[in-house]
């Protein structure tokens, strides 16, 4: 058997790749919507791929079955709960799927959605206990699915709640514990609250140590489960609906062109922005008017999921050399509208110093400084609840930045507002995105939330 994980980093996201060197046939799991390291690395190991599984309708990452189909001619199969626009396989409660000694057996785990399944591995057909079981976004390791996503519309919290206690309490629970646990999420991710940073456990470990696994009632379950999300990012209902569609397909050497100073501006003029991915201590010393910061060296995509629309038009300005990288991870949720890319940033830049400016970050003293003196500071927490559970700077308003897009008409554009998160990455995102709409003095805490409580700490 060969069976290879695939995580990506900056998505917290697995994928993986089953197969049955005997016969020769694989098949790829929760994939990406770049597929070529699926299609290379089973070229190399002699398979050829035959058939697609998602375990749901991923509502962070655009999934990549419609490009493996496409290259492969492989089935797509979903639980047989799911309804895509498109033609695929049904996949039944026990179902088994023989790759040939191989074998994968279908778990229905709905909960997370009505049509979320998970994948048991079987080395060989008449093996007792299974290898492993793709779990997908039903168990995670330290966690399980949350209930309360947009991406199952008209089916309530609820319900998904009560479903997800049965797939993790009876079902998942009931497997051997030496099964090892392989999940499409780590570490990050905001379809859980307490994902760890493992990427394969077991069900005897998860058993033991797992807050949701242990023996609850049903009513406690939902309690535990539900209490404590953070906020789902905006992108995610559009990325759940986009991928039950036909959607448009992308090319393996898709990529984005450099723009001249004329494309560039005529671009801003139709209304596009400029997504500056560059690190934030150079988007500080200086970044064209209008740009929001979101960094490559973060959590890039599902940030700009967050603060962009998925309809609009993007310019990126990035560090060279990773310009295609900033369209790749956009292009991984379904926001193809980039347009280009800036070539040489500090050339650009010093060409148009009159579109140029400079952010504000304040430090834990002159922040101490400007609440004591102006009483007229919005000082705003970012950060997830699960976060602020613990404590907040005196006086701050929570308000998570999956949120801010939506709620900027609660703050003053023209009292001065001061952002923090947890150590400083996305409160650089957002005061940039408070500049963009307009918003005249903005700040953000260096090194956040951690550099406060361990200054006031220090001072006693």
């Amino acid at each position: 058997m060969l069976f290879t994980q695939y995580y990506l980093d900056c998505l917290s996201q697995a994928s993986y790749l089953v197969g049955d060197e005997g016969s020769g046939q694989a098949v790829v799991i929760d994939p990406r919507r770049d597929v070529g390291d699926y299609l290379a690395d089973a070229a190399a190991a002699g398979l050829s791929i035959v058939g697609v599984i998602n375990t749901h309708f991923h509502a962070d990452f655009v999934s990549g079955h419609l490009e493996l189909a496409r290259a492969t001619g492989a089935w797509i199969g979903y639980g047989a709960a799911a309804q895509p626009d498109f033609a695929f396989r049904p996949l039944a409660d026990g179902e088994r799927i023989s790759l040939g000694e191989v074998t994968l057996e279908i778990m229905a785990t709905p909960g997370h959605t009505p049509e979320s399944i998970s994948v048991l591995v079987y080395e060989h057909a008449a093996d007792a206990i299974a290898y492993g079981v793709l779990t997908g976004d039903a168990l995670f390791i330290g966690d399980v699915g949350r209930p309360d996503l947009l991406a199952s519309v008209g089916v309530s919290a609820d319900d998904l709640g009560r479903m997800l206690y049965d797939s993790v309490q009876r079902k998942l629970m009931g497997l051997p514990d030496a099964v090892r646990v392989f999940p499409a999420h780590g570490a990050g991710s905001a379809c859980g609250k307490n994902l760890s940073t493992e990427r394969a456990s077991t069900i005897g470990a998860q058993r033991a140590t797992n807050y949701a696994c242990q023996p609850m009632s049903e009513e406690d379950f939902l309690d535990v489960v539900t209490q404590g999300q953070p906020s789902a990012p905006g992108y995610f209902l559009y990325n759940a609906t986009l991928n039950k569609r036909e959607r448009d397909i992308r090319e393996l050497d898709e990529a984005i062109p450099a723009l001249d100073d004329g494309a560039v501006a005529s671009a801003l003029a139709a209304g596009a922005v400029v997504l500056d991915a560059r690190d934030a201590i150079d988007f500080t010393a200086g970044h064209l008017a209008g740009a929001v910061s979101v960094p490559l060296d973060g959590r890039m995509a599902e940030t700009a999921g967050i603060v962009f629309r998925p309809d609009q038009p993007l310019v990126v300005m990035a560090s060279p050399g990773q310009e295609q990288e900033a369209a790749l991870r956009l292009a991984r949720i379904g926001f193809d509208r980039t347009l280009g890319y800036i070539a040489d940033p500090q050339t650009y830049l010093l060409a148009h110093q009159d579109q140029v400016i400079q952010a504000s970050r304040l430090t834990v003293a002159q922040v101490d400084d400007a609440l004591a003196t102006d009483g007229s500071v919005q000082l705003i927490d970012i950060r997830n609840p699960g976060e602020t559970a613990a404590g907040v700077i005196p006086g701050a308003t929570t308000l998570p930045l999956p949120e801010l897009p939506q709620r900027l008409a609660e703050l003053d554009p023209t009292a001065p507002v001061v952002l923090y998160c947890a150590g400083g990455w996305r409160s650089s995102v957002g005061a940039s995105l408070l500049r963009a709409h307009g918003f005249a003095d903005v700040s953000d805490i260096l090194g956040g939330y951690n550099a406060w409580a361990q200054a006031h700490l220090l001072a006693g």
